[in-house]
């Protein structure tokens, strides 16, 4: 099952389904097995990812000579692809009798079995194919393991629950950078003993998946909601009008058109939409540590440690951030931390070079991350029925993706054209109005306890 280990052990809820004030309090208090393990997994495999992440803007500029605009290019389809498949995953998960787990498997395991093969790969057709295809195991993974992770928690606790595997998959993209930093410093080739070592720790990631990680089905109800309702105002029992017989049809015939067909539920569709344009103008995180080099002239062998900085605050923020989303309110914490990304924006944007410069912009990144990317999860999961759970959040996730996608192309061509100084003020000034517009949207079933 789904559910934490230690429902077996807790008192039945009533015929109304209303969880007694003791049973919910240690539910609130206690984060699931699964989430656990999941952590686990995305800590290993966040390990190997990052350590390719962390140097392959410099091996690709530098070491293969590409301009901005290829290299946009190139980190559009490593960020972005996954869009195309994440909606895939999301639907073979639930059409599947809720097989989230060896969905996830089968991406993680596509992503490993591409680490090697940038071995091979020194011209720009074959390493977007190989980062296409590593994309595609991450698009078909995403879904299906938010997906367990928000099955696993009660609507109270989802903020928090997100913020706990967010912050053992940012320490992952801690240790990340660092192992490839050592690296590239002990070896002559680096870059290739980067690649070797990446694969071997994703092979790791993928075994502790199959495992550790719990199979089940999607029928399982969450503790506190009824027929595995998504409780909108964090009180168990209660549904949206309309919500029990959507929820109904769903379970019964979980296809791609009932996926499809949450966009017509106005919060699921505005949350979508304002992912979307938020992403729009969202600077990818590689441009971001080129921009920082090229303004305080990072040596080439320092440059893996950049990422450090972002992490180290996503990790030291998520639970709090997420912590803080479940009482204050989600949609208010994810807009602060575009606020947040704004100011660090800004920051890349002044004449100021002093040595605190990084640290100011890599610790406001990191809050960024720490205050949208499972937070905009939960806030998702209040309005999506359980039988759909993984295609729904694979809709928001598709959404956001293919926008960072379009911006890394726009912000690749813009700095090949006019600067990377240009570039960066039109992103913000797109991002201030998208932000703008996302203040004037609350969603309505956002849980606050």
């Amino acid at each position: 099952m789904y559910v934490a280990d230690s429902r077996a052990s807790t008192p039945a809820a009533s015929v109304e389904g209303t969880a007694r004030p003791a049973t919910a309090g240690r539910y609130r208090s206690t984060i699931a097995p699964t989430v656990l393990a999941l952590g686990t997994v995305s800590l290993v495999t966040d390990v190997s990812s990052e350590m390719v992440t962390a140097v392959l803007p410099l091996y690709l500029v530098t070491g293969l000579g590409l301009s901005p605009l290829g290299f946009g290019l190139l980190d559009g389809v490593y960020n972005g692809f996954s869009a195309v498949v994440r909606l895939v995953g999301g639907h073979l998960a639930d059409r599947g009798g809720g097989r989230h787990k060896w969905v996830a498997g089968a991406g993680y395991a596509l992503s490993a079995l591409c680490k090697p093969l940038l071995l091979i790969a020194h011209t720009l057709t074959p390493i977007g194919l190989i980062l296409a295809a590593d994309r595609t195991g991450k698009g078909l993974r995403t879904a299906p393991r938010d997906a367990l992770i928000s099955l696993s928690s009660t609507p109270e606790s989802r903020g928090r629950a997100f913020g706990v595997h967010r912050a053992m998959d940012t320490a992952g993209a801690l240790l990340g950078p660092l192992a490839a930093f050592l690296i590239l410093r002990a070896t002559v080739d680096g870059y290739d003993a980067v690649f070797t070592v990446s694969f071997c720790v994703a092979v790791l990631g993928v075994l502790v998946l199959v495992l550790f990680v719990p199979g089940g089905r999607s029928g399982t109800s969450v503790p506190g909601s009824r027929s595995g309702t998504s409780v909108p105002d964090g009180r168990p029992g209660t549904s949206v009008p309309g919500e029990r017989s959507r929820t109904a049809a769903a379970e019964a015939r979980p296809t791609l058109r009932a996926a499809l067909a949450l966009l017509s539920d106005r919060g699921l569709r505005r949350i979508t939409v304002c992912a979307l344009l938020l992403g729009l103008a969202t600077v990818s995180d590689s441009f971001v540590y080129l921009l920082l080099q090229r303004r305080l002239d990072v040596p080439d062998g320092w440059f893996p440690l950049l990422p450090l900085g972002t992490a180290a605050a996503f990790l030291l923020l998520a639970v709090p951030l997420g912590r803080l989303a479940d009482r204050w309110g989600r949609w208010r914490v994810f807009l602060a931390g575009h606020g947040a990304l704004l100011l660090a924006y800004a920051l890349l944007l002044t004449s100021w070079h002093g040595t605190g410069l990084p640290y100011a912009v890599l610790a406001l990144h990191g809050t960024f991350y720490a205050a949208t990317d499972g937070v905009l999860m939960a806030v998702a999961s209040d309005s999506v029925p359980q039988a759909l759970r993984s295609s729904g959040l694979a809709l928001v996730q598709t959404g956001q993706a293919g926008a960072r996608f379009a911006c890394s192309l726009a912000f690749g061509a813009a700095w090949t054209l006019w600067g990377d100084r240009t570039a960066l003020l039109a992103s913000t000034a797109a991002l201030a109005v998208c932000a703008a517009y996302a203040l004037t949207f609350r969603p309505s079933r956002e849980t606050a306890v």
